[in-house]
């Protein structure tokens, strides 16, 4: 346990319930959390994306050079009733030493939706516990950095309540489409809806005609090793014209989601969808079930099969299989790219917020990013949008070694 961070005080006037807060800051501790975290996890309605399943892979593949700060919230019984799950990273902007605190889970991976975790009935009292803990803990971070909120959480604004008198800042950070799915739709029916009902239909028509036609979906942790390297290769393939994918850059975020799928698969939170082609795979989707919810995760197809439109059968198919699931939304997460468009009506946005003491070293990384960003501005004023493309695809290639 970090003693830097931890509280334990009286329950407040009129409540009966006290809850004490410690950091665990062992990988050892981290992993003997599973059980109590999925627990809390299916209580309290977080994203796919705040599970143990997603974020310790993550840890161990790509964030272990942090410091793990995971408070963990419990009632005098014991009972696990909050997770804030972070860890501290140091940064130099502008040569000034700066302790961030961030989610686990904040880069590299696309983790949409990051949160708290707490029981419902308590999710005001453990997320002001976790602030007094940080606050009493001031020593030990400078900038408090969460990103990736969902714009309707509550945590926004009992964090913002919390940390009264400190400098805050909360900015846009993606548009994650979706769309609500009424249990017990036919999938003709949501079709109808679609701008891309006539193209699916014609090109599954003619996709159903060749040899060795056929639709796959993996879901057991001990099948999934074929499916997703033909995943890879097809993501690879997508994006090998733009210099290489932005969402799944190089060996260590591969293992981490090798890692990752396995985990969920064994709660069956996992799917891989496959479409063949006289036994070749020519596209493949990566989804998420969790909650009710079918989380679109990542995609890839061949770039030789893009004029009878694999990428888009398949999608309409995982639609289908999400409708006969029962499951209530289908989420495209981040980006607005026109396909995702085309099949679903609605958006929300996620939010960043940042949390520092005023005039405090925490400053310095606000005003590197507004240099950064002034100046990558610049540089696409003048330059002739050619060069600008080359570089981009040359840093995406770099990235991925």
């Amino acid at each position: 346990m970090d003693a830097a961070i931890q509280s334990e005080r009286p329950a407040p006037a009129g409540e009966t319930v006290a809850v004490s807060v410690l950091a665990v800051e062992t990988g050892a501790g981290f992993a003997q959390l599973r059980e109590e975290w999925r627990a809390l996890l299916q209580e309290s309605g977080a994203s796919v994306f705040n599970s143990w399943e997603w974020l310790y892979p993550w840890y161990r593949r790509i964030g272990s050079a942090r410091r793990l700060c995971l408070l963990t919230a419990r009632t005098a019984d014991g009972k696990l009733v909050g997770l804030l799950p972070l860890a501290r990273e140091e940064r130099r902007p502008f040569g000034h030493l700066v302790r961030r605190l961030a989610f686990l889970g904040e880069s590299h991976v696309g983790s949409d939706y990051l949160d708290v975790l707490a029981v419902p009935a308590l999710r005001r009292r453990v997320t002001e516990e976790f602030a007094h803990a940080l606050r009493n803990g001031q020593d030990s971070w400078d900038v408090l950095d969460l990103l990736d909120l969902c714009e309707d959480s509550p945590t926004l604004g009992f964090l913002h309540h919390a940390f009264d008198g400190y400098e805050q800042q909360t900015t846009t950070r993606y548009v994650c489409p979706y769309e609500s799915l009424a249990v017990g739709e036919p999938f003709d029916d949501f079709l109808k809806r679609t701008a891309r009902r006539d193209i699916f239909l014609r090109r599954k028509r003619w996709l159903e005609k060749q040899e060795g036609f056929a639709i796959e979906r993996t879901e057991r942790p001990e099948k999934l090793a074929a499916p997703m390297a033909e995943f890879f290769r097809l993501h690879r393939l997508r994006w090998a014209s733009e210099g290489g994918s932005q969402g799944i850059k190089g060996p260590s975020v591969e293992a981490f989601h090798r890692d990752a799928t396995e985990l969920l698969a064994e709660g069956s939170e996992t799917a891989l969808y496959t479409l063949r082609v006289g036994g070749q795979a020519v596209a493949s989707v990566y989804a998420l079930i969790h909650g009710g919810k079918f989380y679109y995760f990542q995609s890839g197809y061949d770039p030789a099969w893009r004029s009878r439109s694999v990428g888009l059968v398949l999608i309409g198919e995982t639609f289908r299989d999400a409708l006969a699931r029962g499951l209530t939304e289908y989420d495209f997460l981040r980006g607005t790219e026109t396909y995702k468009s085309e099949w679903v009506s609605r958006t929300r946005e996620t939010r960043a917020l940042r949390i520092h003491p005023r005039g405090g070293a925490g400053a310095w990384l606000t005003r590197d990013e507004v240099w950064s960003k002034t100046v990558r501005d610049g540089l696409k004023a003048v330059l002739p949008g050619e060069l600008t493309e080359r570089i981009r695809r040359f840093r995406r290639r770099l990235a991925a070694i």
